[in-house]
């Protein structure tokens, strides 16, 4: 997974008790449920060494970074009827929190972020296996190990893929200096620094405005709001940092000694994330698979959005692990969720989770090949009774049925194939159509109201949201939606797909949230050259450019390189060029100056006046060139159209 913004919870909107039609979905939930063997929570509780209060990190200014304590409604057995009973059983194991003693060297803290920190004792100092998502969530891991383990020197960083939540909290770890002197080294997979700032780059703002939809960061912690996240509890409050690594894995299968310590590397690109890999210790005959084999049916696209992920070679992987290190291994753990100690225990869960995977991939195929449609395919596939019987199989972060329409778009795009799909009317168009056809608000309202009463949520969350498209300020129908989607939420085994339904019944309620910060100075100052005028080629307004051209000249005195920035047809092209290139504007800085004029924090007067940019030939292009460029506010409507006045064709 990944990290985004995660501005702080909001006043609740009068979230409504379960229905009637809830409680019976929940009892049939509960008796359809695998059997509780207790083994799950044994093992997330194995080793236990230590922790602080509610896993609290709370930075010196008094910001909130991390705090379990609003959990305690978790205490029960038994799911109240707002929560799926399936659901709240996992929501429970992520509620553990500490450090763990895994194997004679191998230590985990859990629970003080969405994601794991794994420390591996070597000879003279300790290995950190990824970095958690911020500096100080890192930095109160570290100090949780240190106080129980001993003041160990941390001499490698090893970053286990390319998701912010691992490797976000480096700065709370390292430094820049004890990276730069050579004191530390830092591991990653090949690719690492592209994958890691290109995905939340050019789809930056849109990815973190719908990760509130899949996390429920601006819902309230309770029975009715948010309970989990599936791979933990939830994001953490604070900023990621980044280190690039000073070394790769880039083989398919590379052994390393350090400090003593034998390391076998395995690359597993393009599954959970474009850039990852597996970790073997075979001392410890301990298999770290990152991401790839969780307690959870994982998401071959999230619902934040992402590009799809490949599930045939995700089960490859797994499978390759499988044969290569299963008969060496007596533990398996992840950078999620708790550690299966024995071998024969491991063997059969990396099996299944291989078989999770290369299922969904075949079924899917196979079905669309007979011409079943994506959502066709997602109403009918369920895995078979060796797999929807295993606890760790669930939908507790991805589904069957989101990931089954990921497989479909991976091969055959968003087009189903029906003509009439082609070119159909925008939302807001279309909703207006179909309200007219139903015979009008009042009586689409009515229809609807007895379907909700019958516990026909999907299809009352479907007609109320054409109602709500047509008329954004017809109360009844925004009422009703949210009611709808709420129930749905209640029901949901999905952590994702509750935040996201109890989110929208919310933002039905009482609207989008504020303004958040976006486009980190961390992550900008993470891309190369290249990266950074794709980013500004996207911010580029083409509407306010068109008839506008112009070549911009890039010294970047600090790397030496040249660029031309071409605007023509409202489009912006770079690529490097040689020194005395001509252009109509040349601009001479360095990166750091240009990342802090581009994200504000240096008024451009200020930066000329300092000399830490200068400018040869027409100085008026500069300032009309940032003035094409757009600020996003990153609060766009969801559940409303974001489209003005619900423009479109008539």
């Amino acid at each position: 997974m990944t990290h985004v913004s995660n501005p702080a919870p909001r006043a609740p909107a009068s979230p409504l008790a379960a229905e009637p039609a809830t409680v019976a979905a929940q009892r049939r939930a509960l008796a359809a449920a695998p059997p509780e063997d207790r083994q799950d929570f044994a093992d997330a509780r194995r080793g236990f060494l230590g922790t602080v209060p509610d896993a609290a990190v709370t930075r010196a200014d008094g910001h909130v970074v991390w705090n379990l304590g609003a959990y305690g409604f978790l205490d029960g057995e038994s799911a109240p009827a707002t929560v799926n009973p399936i659901l709240w059983r996992q929501a429970r194991l992520n509620r553990e929190h500490g450090l763990f003693q895994v194997t004679e060297h191998i230590f985990q803290v859990r629970g003080f972020d969405i994601a794991n920190i794994t420390f591996i004792e070597t000879q003279t100092g300790v290995i950190a296996f990824d970095a958690l998502t911020v500096p100080e969530t890192a930095r109160a891991a570290l100090a949780l190990y240190r106080a129980h383990r001993g003041d160990r020197p941390l001499h490698t960083l090893i970053y286990s893929h390319s998701h912010a939540d691992h490797f976000g909290g480096a700065a709370g770890l390292v430094s820049a200096d004890d990276v730069r002197s050579g004191r530390v080294r830092i591991i990653a997979p090949a690719g690492f620094m592209q994958c890691a700032v290109a995905e939340n780059v050019l789809a930056g703002v849109a990815m973190a405005r719908r990760s509130q939809f899949q996390f429920g960061q601006t819902l309230p912690v309770g029975a009715r709001g948010q309970v989990d996240a599936g791979l933990g509890k939830n994001m953490p409050h604070g900023r990621p940092s980044l280190i690039a690594p000073t070394q790769e894995i880039s083989a398919p299968h590379e052994v390393h000694v350090i400090d003593g310590l034998e390391l076998e590397f395995q690359l597993a690109p393009d599954t959970e994330a474009p850039a990852e890999m597996h970790l073997f210790i075979p001392v410890e005959r301990a298999l770290n698979l990152a991401e790839n084999a969780t307690h959870t049916l994982h998401n071959l696209c999230p619902l934040r959005g992402a590009k799809v992920r490949d599930a045939l070679a995700w089960s490859r992987y797994l499978n390759e692990a499988l044969h290569r290190f299963g008969p060496r291994t007596d533990v398996i753990l992840g950078q999620h969720h708790w550690p299966m100690w024995g071998h024969t225990r491991v063997l059969q869960f990396l099996a299944e989770q291989r078989d999770l995977y290369r299922y969904l991939h075949d079924q899917t195929v196979r079905l669309m090949n007979h011409g079943l449609k994506s959502a066709e395919i997602a109403e009918r596939l369920k895995l078979p009774p060796g797999l929807s019987s295993r606890w760790h199989a669930r939908d507790y972060y991805g589904t069957v049925s989101h990931n089954v329409k990921a497989i479909y778009q991976h091969y055959l795009s968003w087009y189903d194939a029906h003509p009439a799909h082609l070119h159909s009317l925008p939302p807001v168009p279309a909703a207006r159509k179909y309200v007219a056809y139903m015979g009008g608000a009042d009586a689409l309202l009515a229809r609807a109201r007895a379907d909700f009463d019958r516990g026909e949520y999907r299809w009352v969350a479907e007609v109320m949201a054409h109602l709500v498209y047509a008329e954004p300020g017809n109360t009844a129908a925004r009422a009703l939606a949210a009611a709808a989607v709420e129930q749905m939420g209640y029901q949901a085994e999905s952590s994702t797909w509750r935040n996201a339904f109890l989110l929208g019944a919310h933002e039905y309620r009482a609207g989008p949230p504020q303004p958040m910060a976006t486009a980190g100075g961390a992550m900008l100052a993470g891309l190369s050259n290249a990266l950074l005028f794709d980013w500004l080629a996207m911010c580029v307004n083409g509407e306010r450019a068109a008839g506008l051209a112009f070549d911009l000249i890039w010294h970047f005195t600090d790397s030496g390189e040249h660029w031309i920035s071409s605007l023509s047809n409202s489009a912006l092209s770079s690529i490097p060029v040689e020194d005395g290139t001509p252009g109509d504007l040349r601009i001479e800085t360095d990166r750091p100056t240009l990342n802090a004029l581009l994200t504000q924090k240096l008024p451009f007067a200020d930066a000329q006046a300092t000399g830490r940019v200068g400018l040869l030939g027409d100085p008026s292009v500069l300032p009309r060139f940032f003035g094409l460029l757009d600020r996003f506010g990153g609060n766009f409507p969801v559940v409303d159209s974001a489209v003005p006045g619900g423009v479109g064709h008539e």
